[in-house]
């Protein structure tokens, strides 16, 4: 079904290229793709997307920090924190009465500081980013 937005979109005929959906399927299959997805839900959250960025450009913040950073409170802060340690993305450390985070390995730094550089190249291009 069309809506005449999307026409220009899609192809006007249905043909595929066997050999590489074949191989791509094959791939595709051994990948945990819902890990994955799980992953970028947890970072599709503006507060946590923010605090993730914090942390890839600090190493480590206590909630305190990462709370007045972002500008919400400790409670928030900390939901925030904790959702991204269950999801593998975060770790934590306890020091006496503060609690300090850091992302838990350099490949979800890699990851924020991918998607950062991206966004900012897309926005300089003029790219419309409202999906």
């Amino acid at each position: 079904m069309t809506d005449g937005k999307n026409e220009r979109d899609l192809c006007e005929i249905f043909c595929y290229d066997e050999e590489k959906v074949s191989r791509i399927k094959v791939d595709l299959e051994k990948q945990d793709t819902l890990s994955v997805a799980k992953i970028f839900k947890a970072l599709a959250d503006d507060t946590r997307i923010k605090i993730a960025y914090a942390l890839s450009q600090e190493g480590e913040l206590c909630v305190c920090d990462a709370a007045n950073i972002v500008g919400c409170t400790m409670a928030t802060a900390s939901h925030h924190l904790r959702l991204l340690r269950n999801m593998g993305l975060a770790k934590y450390r306890k020091e006496g009465k503060l609690v300090f985070y850091s992302l838990d390995d350099d490949h979800v730094r890699r990851l924020i500081q991918l998607a950062f550089i991206h966004s900012n190249e897309s926005s300089n291009m003029g790219m419309n980013q409202n999906v």
